[in-house]
């Protein structure tokens, strides 16, 4: 299976993202030279696995290179040549270019060993697993990773599995995601409100700060469209996000979690001419900036640069922001609108949200799993992956990690957007994470639910070519309902669009998402 070139589901999300034009020729890759660290032998058995041949490995992660990582990454290599006679390369694929570069990493048949994997990434986990492109770990980890194996629960590594088998290896890492609006609290109570809870009442704090401040409650670009509709989604009813149209785009709901395996396009509803027009009275009333289509820089950096009062995000990035956020402006502590809370639409993440994946093109698939032990069990490893080398990156006090004295993130910097390799019992509590987080989950834990579509992957091989069509028309007139920044009025605008879709194939496209749907069982 090495070199393979993986077909059908992996090049037709190619097609659709233009990913075979718009990726460049060469990623933007870490270097690491093991040879400059030279370690001890490793044992020539470890585990019943040789070991006695140096395995390289090569690590695809998302994000960019940190100005450090080299330096962690060559501390990471001198325990892995020792322990196991081998040694990892980091090659990073930089956030702006996932949606291309991630489903061609799979599809152009290039060797490489590890890669993160999810149901939500631009190819899923479940289609990679369904194409051939994964290393089967079932009955690999009772031999070479039996520490890991027990580590993971049984209910975990079940969510994991396609057709009974186990491609990768889940996070343990509790977190929830879902999407709201991060605003501040100093603000808040100058305007004699204590929380934000609804849309009306996310409305009264923004009429608030047009009428008193100098800046936007929203000041961000063309991306939050998307968190625009997803607002609407998360605030209607039980409507749940759907497969078959990406989720970073204006996407397919199904009524409820029981009804999941009916679909349909929000566009047609009352709701989303409802909301269209809502859209472009906040667009008037300036929530966000006149030149939000053509603007370049997001809600987040204008926030702390306290040209924003506000930011849209997701509960786990503005938990983690918080530190940030603090710095920038200390007099902003910010609070949490969770679009999905008032209707009890928090759903729960699963494990294998967030997996490691071995690519069938590995040469050292046993040595890949070990190494991925190696940093879900071992302490030491963990805290290099996640943490960096203690002293430089971070130390410790009273059992909180912070920046070391003098730290300069510019030239001090580093970390991996290893997510996957998380584990709870190692995590310990950051100077830069928002203190609520335990209490605000052990609140959720009670309330979430299911996603009823864990375990489906979406062939989208037949509709190819209309999914392609509905994410121009999305890329178009989509954002500019969602936004308020429509030519025409809403309605006509909703007309258009709700038009221009059925030309594209929105109905082909549900068709084939519900006959797939049609033998599923979720695995929760």
């Amino acid at each position: 299976m090495k070199g393979k070139k993986i077909a059908s589901s992996l090049i037709a999300v190619l097609m659709l993202t233009g990913a075979l034009t718009a990726c460049s020729s060469k990623n933007n890759e870490a270097s690491n030279d093991p040879a400059a660290t030279k370690a001890p032998e490793a044992s020539t058995n470890t585990g019943g696995v040789d070991t006695s041949k140096e395995a390289k490995l090569v690590y695809y992660l998302w994000g960019s290179e940190g100005v450090q990582n080299k330096a962690i990454l060559a501390e990471i290599n001198k325990k892995l040549k020792a322990d196991l006679n081998a040694t990892i390369e980091v090659k990073y694929i930089d956030w702006p270019d996932i949606n291309t570069k991630y489903p061609l990493l799979f599809a152009s048949g290039e060797q490489f060993d590890m890669s993160h994997a999810s149901p939500g990434a631009p190819v899923s986990y479940f289609t990679l697993a369904s194409e051939g492109a994964l290393v089967d770990l079932t009955d690999m980890l009772d031999k070479v990773a039996p520490k890991l194996k027990a580590e993971i629960p049984a209910s975990v590594w079940e969510n994991t599995k396609y057709k009974g088998k186990i491609y990768g290896v889940p996070s343990l890492y509790s977190e929830y995601t879902p999407n709201g609006y991060a605003y501040r609290v100093d603000l808040l109570k100058k305007y004699g409100m204590e929380k934000i809870t609804t849309i009306d009442d996310m409305v009264k704090y923004m009429d608030n700060v047009v009428a008193n401040e100098s800046f936007p409650p929203i000041n961000g670009k063309s991306e939050d469209a998307a968190n625009m509709f997803r607002m609407l989604v998360d605030t209607t009813g039980m409507w749940l996000n759907a497969p078959g149209i990406s989720l970073n785009e204006l996407n397919l709901v199904t009524k409820s979690p029981e009804d999941y395996k009916t679909v349909f396009h929000p566009a047609y509803t009352q709701e989303f001419e409802d909301w269209a027009v809502k859209m472009r009275e906040w667009a008037d009333k300036g929530y966000w900036g006149k030149d939000v289509l053509s603007a370049t820089l997001g809600s987040k950096d204008n926030f702390r640069a306290a040209n924003s009062a506000g930011y849209l995000t997701h509960a786990q990035d503005w938990i983690g922001q918080y530190g940030a956020d603090l710095k920038a402006q200390p007099e902003a502590e910010t609070a949490f609108f969770t679009f999905a809370e008032a209707n009890k639409k928090i759903k729960r993440k699963m494990g294998v949200d967030n997996s490691t994946v071995i690519s069938t093109s590995s040469e050292n698939p046993e040595r890949s799993l070990m190494v991925i032990e190696k940093f879900m069990t071992d302490e030491s490893y963990y805290n290099l992956i996640q943490n960096g080398i203690e002293g430089k990156q971070y130390v410790m006090e009273n059992g909180v990690k912070k920046q070391p004295p003098g730290f300069n993130e510019k030239t001090d910097g580093g970390g991996f957007a290893a997510w996957s390799l998380r584990n709870d019992k190692f995590v310990v509590p950051t100077d830069t994470e928002n203190p609520i987080r335990n209490s605000l989950f052990a609140e959720w834990d009670k309330v979430a639910i299911d996603d009823p579509y864990n375990g489906f992957s979406f062939d989208p091989a037949n509709v190819t070519t209309e999914i392609a069509s509905i994410s121009n028309v999305n890329s178009q007139l989509g954002i500019q309902l969602m936004l308020g920044k429509t030519s025409k009025d809403p309605k006509a605008a909703v007309a258009d669009y709700r038009e221009q879709l059925k030309k594209a194939g929105i109905d082909k496209v549900i068709a084939e998402v519900e006959k797939q749907l049609a033998e599923f069982v979720p695995v929760n």
